[in-house]
């Protein structure tokens, strides 16, 4: 059996998204700042997709900017705020050390720049208390940056809660929503979000393509120059049959938000029941206000590497975190910020569920997983010297 599980990394691109993704590129093929017939069919065709965009979030289409991905929206969002933060004397930003590394890098770059940055705990559910934002939140403070929901362990922040503090405060409030959008509901005015980044590849739309929410009010300025798209904001030709079939794709998963999500989270539950049997098995993240899809676990003993290819020879992809730094051999920020020692965040596996998975899958990672890691258990010598000072679980 195969089995793809691994859809916090991307999604598979959707009937709907593809359809109006071919037929942009077969029809719709001009340039939207032409002033044609054809230029004016694709600029309509532009207008439309900004205009779905904007109602699935509660948003005007005036406040939706494209982008080529999220990390460009979280980018441009922040660099903003710090600026015009700047101009005022305020150069606090406030943040948290589970971001993105789309986030905590630009956050960096800034400290470089002389800005100051607070991270606030997120403790070991990986959750943002309001009393410890209040706390940090000083008169210099020109921006909060909390993402949405985790991308690793699958926490939801309390958004709603964080954008008004911010809002009585009188600072930005932005939200990394790449891992929530399509999958939680989200509406921006009655959450007191001020700017919002997002991207298409995560609820079923292709790669290469985001947004980025700026509220009404807020003069932004131009992150790409060059000429004069989005309202002269980000410069450069409208990726259009791109665009439309993530205003599709995002329409899709919004109009169907319910019953996917009750779909998604009796598989994360049966799934995490399951893991929850391994012994030595440790659920990370919220264990209630998590993502409807997403399952995180350490298993102590063993190596999340050999973990994900064993797994991956028995047909199941996953992954031990963000697909963003699969390449490093330091185990997550996300685990270590949370309270999780190295040689337990190393043992790491994430599943991250879709509508698409169906209940013979859970089963077969079930029977799969469990014997993967004993297997490589009982060739950890880590695990044997944990079983000098505990008794073995495998032990008949």
């Amino acid at each position: 059996m195969f089995v793809y599980a691994d859809n916090a990394a991307t999604t598979a691109v959707s009937k709907t998204a593809l359809e109006a993704m071919t037929k942009a590129l077969a029809e719709t093929y001009g340039n939207p700042s032409s002033l044609h017939r054809m230029g004016r069919e694709a600029s309509a065709a532009l207008r439309q997709a900004r205009e779905t965009m904007a109602r699935c979030l509660g948003a005007q289409s005036r406040e939706i900017y494209f982008t080529g991905c999220g990390t460009e929206a979280d980018n441009w969002a922040i660099r903003y705020a710090a600026q015009a933060g700047a101009a005022k004397g305020k150069r606090h930003l406030i943040s948290t050390p589970i971001e993105h590394h789309a986030v905590l890098h630009t956050l960096e770059a800034l400290k470089k720049e002389g800005f100051e940055v607070t991270l606030l705990p997120v403790y070991e559910n990986g959750v943002v208390r309001l009393e410890d934002l209040k706390s940090a939140i000083r008169e210099d403070t020109c921006l909060v940056t909390v993402m949405y929901a985790n991308n690793e362990i699958g926490s939801v922040q309390p958004i709603s809660e964080i954008g008004a503090l911010c809002h009585e405060k009188g600072v930005l409030f932005h939200t990394d929503a790449v891992q929530a959008a399509g999958h939680l509901p989200i509406d921006v005015v009655a959450q007191h979000i001020d700017m919002l980044s997002l991207s298409g590849h995560k609820f079923h739309a292709p790669k290469g393509v985001g947004a980025l929410y700026c509220r009404k009010g807020i003069p932004i300025q131009p992150f790409i120059q060059g000429g004069g798209q989005e309202r002269g904001k980000r410069a450069g030709t409208e990726a259009l049959p791109s665009i439309m079939a993530m205003a599709a794709a995002l329409e899709e998963s919004c109009a169907h938000l319910e019953e996917n999500r009750k779909k998604v989270e009796h598989l994360r539950d049966k799934l995490i029941a399951g893991l929850s049997k391994i012994p030595f098995a440790r659920l990370t993240g919220d264990p209630v206000d998590r993502l409807p899809g997403m399952v995180s676990f350490c298993f102590e003993g063993i190596e999340g590497e050999s973990l994900l290819l064993r797994l991956d020879l028995a047909g199941i992809c996953a992954s031990s975190g963000s697909a963003c730094t699969s390449g490093s051999l330091d185990p997550s920020h996300v685990l270590l910020a949370i309270g999780l020692p190295h040689e337990i965040a190393h043992g790491s596996l994430r599943l991250s569920l879709c509508e698409s998975n169906t209940e013979e899958e859970i089963d077969y990672i079930l029977s799969e997983v469990p014997q993967v890691v004993r297997t490589l258990r009982e060739m950890s010598p880590v695990w044997a010297r944990m079983m000098e000072t505990n008794p073995d679980p495998y032990k008949e």
